[in-house]
């Protein structure tokens, strides 16, 4: 069996089961596109890897996340101060190894153009500039001494502190506190949300979720108003719609409506600004990342799909419109050995005015690509 047919006969076994209705629609020869890459065109065929400069004695950790400045049109990023792995107990973080972990990359040269946020971290995971270019990043896991860890930072474009949302190093479930939050992002009113849990994708029985409700773990999206002040929350543990396992980025479109990558339920949900669910998306695959530009083209970062949990689906950038659950287009991710047919491709993901697409390299994908930032260009 050659290995289109192998991706088509194994979504048919598991597809009623994965997959919403406007997916099954599509033909076979479709099934295979989304799932393997096969046959669409990759519109950013050159690579850069270890695109972006590093200061001086440093190495490049791992990221998550980067973001297009509004204001200016380059890159906002960061790296987990030379941490390869993430999140609470690993031996290099932002709080043993306090060095500025938030970059601003001339998008043409790769040049530093700003660098700060040392010492007030602990493991940076989600990013976003505003229309101010005013620079957001979510603080995913506390530190051992409980003082750092579990907030949403926003800083001016100099990389001054202008508001911390959460209690530092402290977890819950209200308004208040933040258990491991992955993306924030402003909306169009100004209003702040942020996605908030990562544990969910992890849980993949009923009885799981069900424990993992019962101890506290969070899959939600909260909003705040302009100032900060905590407005409502939606969502929780769970595949319904509504419910994520893991809401790992945000972005809005065009029309206001808020998207949000549900990576270990392998969709995105997408919501009104009041948190009202509309509708979702099947065909993007394991999502870390998105990105949708001002034509309302769609890109989402699969960097998780790994033969154990979400088995023949190909790492990469997928592309579609906001109006289809549909691939139009698809850039190809790095090959690792022990994700056969699948490959490695990273977390977060950008493009830029000219078409150029950006990845932010998570841990699965550090050394596959050799740094923490790839640029895949269209020229």
């Amino acid at each position: 069996m050659n290995l289109s047919r192998l991706f088509v006969s194994a979504l048919c076994l598991c597809a009623p089961a994965l997959l919403g209705s406007s997916v099954m629609a599509q033909s076979g020869s479709d099934l295979t596109s989304f799932i393997s890459g096969e046959g669409l065109p990759n519109p950013t065929p050159n690579v850069t890897t270890n695109w972006g400069e590093l200061p001086a004695g440093r190495e490049w950790g791992s990221t998550a996340g980067i973001d297009i400045d509004p204001t200016d049109g380059h890159i906002w990023a960061y790296e987990r101060c030379g941490a390869g792995t993430f999140g609470g107990g690993v031996p290099i973080n932002c709080d043993t190894n306090p060095v500025d972990p938030i970059f601003k990359f001339n998008r043409h040269t790769g040049e530093v153009m700003a660098n700060f946020g040392g010492g007030l971290m602990m493991t940076p995971h989600g990013i976003h500039a505003d229309a101010e270019g005013n620079v957001w990043v979510t603080d995913f896991a506390g530190n051992e001494a409980g003082t750092k860890g579990h907030q949403v930072h926003k800083f001016s474009p100099e990389g001054e502190l202008l508001m911390s949302l959460g209690t530092p190093g402290q977890t819950g479930s209200d308004g208040a506190h933040f258990n491991q939050p992955n993306d924030v992002i402003v909306g169009p009113d100004g209003s702040i949300y942020v996605a908030d849990g990562h544990s969910g994708q992890g849980m993949v029985s009923f009885r799981a979720l069900d424990e993992g409700r019962e101890t506290g773990q969070t899959a939600r999206i909260l909003k705040f108003s302009p100032d900060g002040r905590f407005i409502r929350q939606w969502g929780q543990l769970g595949v319904r719609h509504g419910e994520f396992r893991t809401p790992h980025a945000l972005e809005f479109d065009s029309r206001g409506r808020l998207w949000v990558a549900d990576r270990g339920n392998h969709r995105l949900e997408i919501f009104d600004q009041d948190g009202n669910y509309l509708e979702s998306r099947y065909s993007y695959g394991r999502i870390s990342g998105i990105f949708i530009t001002d034509d309302d083209r769609v890109y989402a970062i699969d960097s998780e799909s790994s033969p154990t949990n979400h088995p023949n689906w190909r790492n990469g950038v997928r592309i579609g419109h906001i109006d289809d659950d549909r691939i139009t287009a698809f850039i190809p991710p790095f090959e690792r050995s022990d994700r056969v047919y699948q490959g490695t491709a990273g977390e977060g993901v950008a493009v830029d005015a000219d078409g150029n697409v950006y990845a932010a390299e998570g841990p699965n994908s550090l050394s596959q690509a050799g740094g923490a930032f790839t640029k895949y260009s269209v020229d």
